[in-house]
């Protein structure tokens, strides 16, 4: 009998058959049988149906003929392809009624839907970005992802330009510290991309032709808003323009100059922020960088007014008149 120990630590599908699996069906095709105790360990050859008992004698098993078995699969999946195909037959004469009234421009109770799940909100992100002709705005606040999902979106960002859309991201200066990123924008050499930084970005936000916007409505980002109201989308689009007018091309250097006061802009973004009252970790969350390197700008800013207390530094802050300054 075969164990459940067994089962558990032996599981591939048929078209994985395993080496040993290979091997004791190949015998028993061969002999003509095989007995029962040499597949214990390999139940993939009765689970799959490939051995049968031995009518004659309980402890031994007889091989299925590989052309029968074959066809008992074929048949398997045919059969779940005929049902499919049946099925989508179905869904097609249920919408066809209503083909002709979808065709019909959208009521304005539908210029916001919710979209619930990465993969729907993923399936409108994609719709929308085939369909868009001439310009993307985006706004990508600083989460620390992986390489890999950033030169992901920037690929993204070529198959539209290639397309002749032109493309404006903001994201925050601390993407100025990421070489991938900064090497694959060196590639848009062509002005149809164009990235810029600030110091601060509150939430994510993907225009596509000043026709559609998405922005996240949760933290996790697993609920967000596809919004189609014109003035909605109008209003999303002057909010971006601000930040754009405010902010400075990915590859400048200026935002971590120090200035004439000895205060670069980054350590001017935390100092308005200290003053605001906010904790380490929500600063560095606020201008997308990890707390160490907060607290290393929060120490240089110190250094820099004489502060030798974190009550001193806000008075010295308020006092300095550098949160006064154009930045």
């Amino acid at each position: 009998m075969t164990t459940n120990r067994a089962k558990e630590t032996h599981p591939h599908a048929i078209t994985e058959l395993c080496a040993e699996g290979e091997r004791l069906y190949a015998n028993a095709l061969s002999t003509g049988r095989i007995a029962r105790a040499e597949v214990d360990a390999v139940p993939c050859l009765m689970e799959f149906a490939l051995l049968h008992p031995d009518p004659d004698d309980a402890n031994w098993l007889r091989p299925v003929p590989a052309s029968v078995a074959l066809a008992q699969r074929l048949n398997t999946i045919e059969r779940e392809i005929s049902e499919r195909r049946r099925t989508s037959v179905e869904l097609a004469e249920v919408f066809e009624p209503f083909m002709d009234l979808s065709a019909q421009p959208a009521a304005p109770t539908h210029s916001i839907t919710v979209l619930e799940g990465l993969d729907r909100i993923n399936a409108a992100l994609d719709l929308a970005t085939d369909q868009c002709q001439n310009e993307m705005l985006t706004v990508q606040p600083s989460a620390r992802h992986p390489e890999h999902r950033v030169i992901e979106g920037l690929e993204r960002d070529r198959t539209l330009v290639d397309r002749g859309v032109r493309i404006r991201t903001l994201y925050q200066h601390t993407a100025r510290y990421s070489p991938a990123r900064l090497a694959y924008v060196d590639r848009f050499a062509d002005g149809k991309a164009e990235y810029r930084t600030i110091d601060e970005l509150v939430e994510r936000l993907i225009i596509c032709d000043e026709a559609v916007a998405f922005i996240p409505i949760r933290d996790d980002r697993q609920v967000a808003l596809e919004l189609r109201h014109p003035g909605l989308v109008g209003y999303l689009i002057k909010v971006f323009e601000f930040m754009w007018g405010r902010a400075v091309p990915l590859t400048a250097g200026t935002p971590y100059e120090t200035a004439a006061d000895g205060i670069t802009d980054i350590q001017h973004s935390i100092a308005k922020l200290l003053i605001e009252g906010h904790v380490d970790e929500a600063i560095a969350r606020r201008l997308g960088m990890n707390v160490r390197t907060c607290r290393a700008h929060i120490a240089k800013l110190a250094t820099s007014l004489g502060s030798g207390s974190r009550a001193q530094l806000g008075y010295l802050i308020a006092q300095s008149g550098i949160l006064d300054r154009e930045h």
